[in-house]
């Protein structure tokens, strides 16, 4: 019969300490939170150096960001990756908002951690990563952090428009092509060198030079964006587009649609904007800046050519929009009004087309007039359907609706 003997076990004669990191973040970089910041690294610092049973692996702080994004954190981010080659045990912070108030992003990571042997302890709500209830309870408590997050986003938000009301200026960004925001002045005050980039971008496109050339000279020439970029169209665009350099702001021209996820959309109306005239000097006067509008008008509208029916005719079949077509048969062009989906892939359409020449001999018909006029017909009709049968349904913005049939 074999033998059985019992193995009993060993603890180590000397404990592994615990490596012992700490995380700490201010959402604003003022001298009040940085003092702040500062209290708490030292404050973690003489916690874990002062642990028996603890090794100091570091104070990772982060100033100035948001906690509702993980990725914009550098510190945050670096930590992380210390934890991945093996460098942490334990994470110390203050609290769940400190850490991450996105609940999704604060779950995912620290699941992520204690995947890796990594524990997160929270002081303030005494909440161990380890524990058996700590996820069931980080997910309640976070829902709250992220709720407060949206709340305080309002509350700044509010804050901000109140000061747009009143006047107050404030910069968005520090330093913009041509400017430098001045704090104690309260205001942008022009850089000579770069005024003189602005103006030679300004006289170039009133001198019928196209975007791509502009860019091409000045990037030629030596010339640099603020970022040290080469120049390219879209930024040339923004830029001759923008009031500043007639010495006006206009505010909110974007805003944050979601606090949480930051997402950042253009203002098309959704919300008040704010235009504050002769707020500094301008390095472009206003007579240019108009001409420079009203050119960028000209050629969109040599790009881009719209006429009387567009956006007025409307398939009764499919809904869909009718547009323009032209064509050649031996030599002569011809004009007609198609359904689009008669363009589009995987789409098909069997409504009728109408030559333009048609178009606007029916309009004449329903309009009672002696030859067609474009701007009658763009003051009265507002929207033409075209029935299955092939007739014309013509609305009126007065209410009223006139059929033609076809023969």
């Amino acid at each position: 019969m074999a033998k059985i003997r019992k193995i009993e076990p060993q603890m180590p004669l000397v404990k592994k300490r615990q490596r012992v990191a700490a995380y700490a973040r201010v959402s604003r970089d003022t001298q009040r939170l940085m003092h702040s910041v500062s209290a708490q690294i030292s404050y973690y610092s003489n916690l874990i150096q002062h642990h028996p049973d603890w090794e100091y692996a570091g104070v990772y702080a982060d100033t100035g960001i948001s906690g509702t994004g993980i990725k914009e954190r550098d510190e945050f981010q670096r930590m992380l990756a210390d934890c991945e080659n093996g460098k942490i045990d334990i994470i110390l912070t203050k609290s769940i908002s400190r850490f991450a108030r996105n609940t999704v992003d604060l779950l995912a990571t620290v699941r992520h951690l204690k995947s890796i042997g990594v524990e997160v302890r929270f002081e303030k709500e005494q909440i161990n990563s380890f524990s058996g209830d700590g996820e069931l309870m980080l997910s309640i408590l976070a829902s709250f952090a992220q709720e407060e997050s949206r709340s305080i986003s309002e509350n700044c938000k509010w804050g901000i428009r109140k000061r747009f009301q009143s006047g107050e200026i404030g910069a968005a960004n520090k330093h913009i092509l041509g400017y430098q925001y001045d704090e104690d002045l309260k205001q942008y005050v022009v850089i000579p060198e770069e005024a003189e980039i602005v103006k030679r971008m300004f006289r170039l496109y009133l001198e019928k030079v196209s975007l791509r050339a502009i860019c091409d000279e000045l990037n030629d020439m030596g010339y640099r964006t603020i970022n040290g970029m080469l120049f390219q169209e879209a930024a040339i665009n923004s830029l001759l587009h923008n009031e500043i350099y007639a010495g006006d702001i206009r505010r909110q021209k974007c805003y944050i649609a979601d606090p949480i996820n930051k997402t950042k959309v253009k203002n098309q109306g959704e919300l008040p904007q704010y235009y504050m005239a002769d707020c500094h000097e301008a390095i472009i006067d206003r007579e240019t800046y108009a001409l420079v509008l009203q050119e960028f008008e000209r050629r969109t509208a040599m790009l881009n050519p719209t006429y009387c029916f567009t956006g007025k005719i409307v398939c009764g079949m499919c809904g869909s929009p009718y547009t323009r077509k032209k064509s050649k048969v031996k030599g002569k062009t011809y004009v007609h009004w198609i359904c689009r989906a008669k363009k589009e892939v995987g789409r098909t359409c069997k409504n009728h087309n109408f030559s333009e020449i048609n178009l606007k001999k029916i309009s004449v018909e329903i309009l009672e007039l002696e030859e067609f006029d474009e701007d009658i017909f763009t003051q009265q009709i507002e929207k033409i359907t075209v029935l299955a049968d092939g007739s014309l349904a013509f609305k009126f913005y007065e209410g009223r609706t006139k059929v033609w049939q076809k023969a």
